[in-house]
């Protein structure tokens, strides 16, 4: 893993210089990606495990595709951003895309959870899949909260063990210390470190080696493009992989987390998670390249790809929602007195879309037979459907809403 033939290694002695430091590697001066060395593989006990080299420094590449892609990535970015500062009500619609990402990073995990269940109380999901819920449930909050504190502090490794905290609480992995870097070896794939596919730098390098990436995302004495800093941070944070769980998760709400920092989006509207589940084995196949063969260039364009295809993606979705919110308006007018609650109660369903007889007393603050009545309203003009098919205790959802979100 990450070793070059004996002539490309002579030949990249020439024009670069490594420094030590404190046992890991780091290149000096303007670094190619092209010449970019990922690591080696290290003796331990029994084993060896990949120990990556040190990625804060000056970037630079030949390869004209990183241009366009990262022209295109820039362009669709602004782009969604302008979107996401105009739309009204925005934060209502964004936190059924902060539900669509949970349901599908966690999804990427091996976790089944659709975001037809997402959406419900816990009193309303199969106790057999309470747990999936409950892991989609902390992504979200773990999502919710660290962008609530990037309003005061910038983007941190103690905001990223914060963050994995909450991930973590009250579920499977709660016992794999969250909120804090492993202090054991851990592996990717395989059933022990005899046959594990990978296996990431031993914990005793993971300060200087989190150090180091939290130093790239901050360091203005270099000129590097925000979208290559979190391509190459993603890399390195997965290769890393600091947790003994939810590091996958962590990593790709990295993404979204540097980004806001960076002032790159104002509103939380970009998630890669859909098109990395997607393209699942390619995403994969991109990360484990630059380990075994030195080939950033690669996964540098999948990113840029996945960002370009996301935000374009992401954009025709807050159309679609613009549309249907101006056909919805025209209908609320049809209700005549109940117009006024009928658009509170159509607000609410926009970050909720899914209610019940009571929740709706609740949030109007009428009576049992008022907010049935305005449900009935709401089935009537093919904003609600029923989904459980009982006389009582009926739950409806706004199926053409959800639709929107894939």
């Amino acid at each position: 893993m990450g070793i070059r033939s004996k002539s490309k290694a002579n030949t990249r002695k020439s024009s670069l210089t490594t420094i030590h430091v404190n046992g890991l590697v780091k290149m000096s001066k303007n670094l190619k990606m092209e010449e970019f060395v990922a690591g080696k593989l290290k003796q331990q006990y029994e084993y060896k495990s990949f120990q990556p080299n040190l990625v804060n420094m000056q970037w630079s590449w030949d390869s004209p595709k990183i241009n366009t892609r990262l022209e295109k990535a820039s362009r669709s970015l602004a782009e969604l951003n302008a979107y996401s500062l105009i739309v009204p009500d925005i934060d209502l619609f964004i936190r059924m895309h902060v539900r669509k990402e949970a349901s599908q990073s966690s999804k990427i995990e091996g976790t089944q959870t659709h975001i037809d269940d997402v959406i419900l109380d816990v009193s309303q999901i199969d106790p057999e899949k309470r747990d999936d819920w409950q892991e989609v449930q902390n992504y979200v909050q773990a999502m919710g909260d660290a962008i609530w504190e990037l309003e005061t502090l910038p983007l941190s490794v103690r905001l990223l063990k914060k963050t994995h905290e909450i991930l973590m609480q009250g579920v499977r992995g709660e016992h794999k210390t969250p909120g804090n870097f492993r202090v054991s070896q851990n592996w990717i794939g395989g059933t022990s470190l005899s046959n594990a596919v990978f296996i990431p730098p031993h914990h005793e390098t993971l300060p200087e080696l989190m150090s180091d990436l939290e130093k790239l995302w901050h360091n203005e004495s270099i000129d590097v493009p925000e979208l290559i800093r979190i391509a190459i941070s993603h890399y390195q944070f997965e290769t890393i992989h600091p947790f003994l769980d939810g590091n996958g998760r962590i990593g790709r709400l990295l993404i979204t987390l540097y980004l806001i920092s960076r002032g790159i989006l104002g509103k939380p509207s970009l998630y890669l998670s859909d098109y990395l589940e997607k393209n699942r084995i390619a995403y994969y196949d991109a990360l484990t390249r630059v380990r075994v063969s030195n080939d950033l260039v690669p996964w540098v364009i999948f990113f840029l790809d996945a960002v370009i295809e996301t935000a374009e993606s992401s954009k025709k979705t807050f159309q679609k929602i613009m549309s249907m919110r101006n056909e919805l308006e025209a209908q609320m007018v049809t209700l005549g007195r109940r117009a006024e609650k009928a658009r509170k109660l159509l607000l609410h369903l926009y970050s909720s879309p899914a209610v019940n007889g009571s929740m709706v007393v609740g949030l109007l603050g009428v009576t049992p037979r008022a907010a049935n009545g305005l449900i009935d309203e709401f089935v009537r003009l093919e904003i609600l459907e029923e989904i459980t098919g009982f006389q009582r205790n009926r739950l409806f959802v706004f199926r053409k809403y959800m639709q929107l979100f894939g």
